[in-house]
């Protein structure tokens, strides 16, 4: 059996796997007063269109059981919710208690209720019966997690046969006018962070995260090593971003 690795990245820094959960909540908690609109800002608005399409590549519709993990403020769980019916479900699951509450306040605001619940919990040791959601989405989540191959596990097991997982996460550009370009834009974030919530910080590891993160092929790579099947992805904004689609073998 393979050593479970005990340090990871946080930014460009090699943390302990436990630290990395803590200064993530740290991150979370420092910006989440205006964290929907710093994504409009940092992203022009363009994220709402690329959530929009995550949904449509999910096939929800009336009776299913959908698991939106590292759900944030509830952007896709609020699209899917209606597509689910009454008979479905939409679980708005978070590892950050203070993102979480503002999902449910917002959502609830907008009179969604009846299919929505909210568990607080950690993509690598999901609460969940196996076999039991029918697709399970994360929106620019995952480069946050900790340990990305036990948590894609965690989530394969929870998976119905058959149901499918799509990560919506920035990428790699696949041309280096448009990197260039992007690393470029990418370097005002802190700025525009300390503007207007006053912490750059939080979003100097937002940038680095991106860096961080695997790009398209070596993460498709990690989901057929997981056990995924149909291993796809489909490059947005020239690779800017990537929606990554795997398949619980039947």
């Amino acid at each position: 059996m393979a050593q479970e690795e005990k340090t990871t990245h946080f930014g460009f820094k090699t943390v302990d796997v436990a630290q990395k959960m803590e200064y993530v909540r740290r991150v979370f908690n420092a910006v989440v007063d205006e964290y929907d609109l710093m994504n409009d800002l940092m992203s022009l608005g363009v994220h709402r269109a690329m959530k929009n399409f995550t949904v449509e590549m999910s096939g929800a519709r009336k009776g299913h059981r959908i698991l939106d993990l590292a759900g944030g403020t509830g952007d896709l769980a609020r699209r899917l919710s209606p597509l689910v019916g009454v008979d479905g479900q939409v679980v708005l699951c978070d590892i950050n208690e203070s993102m979480l509450l503002l999902g449910r306040d917002k959502l609830l605001n907008r009179g969604l209720a009846g299919n929505l619940s909210y568990i607080q919990a950690d993509a690598e040791q999901l609460p969940f019966p196996d076999s039991y959601f029918d697709c399970i989405t994360i929106g620019f989540g995952l480069r946050n997690f900790s340990r990305i191959e036990k948590a894609l596990q965690a989530m394969l097991a929870v998976l119905r046969p058959g149901g499918r997982l799509l990560v919506l996460e920035f990428s790699t550009p696949r041309h280096e006018v448009t990197k260039k370009a992007y690393d470029l834009y990418s370097t005002l974030w802190p700025k525009v962070g300390h503007w207007v919530t006053n912490d750059a910080d939080s979003y100097k590891y937002l940038v680095e995260s991106i860096r961080m993160h695997p790009d398209q092929e070596t993460l498709k790579e990690m989901l057929v090593a997981a056990g995924y099947t149909g291993c796809m992805y489909h490059n947005l904004m020239d690779g800017i971003v990537a929606i990554h689609k795997g398949i619980k073998p039947w």
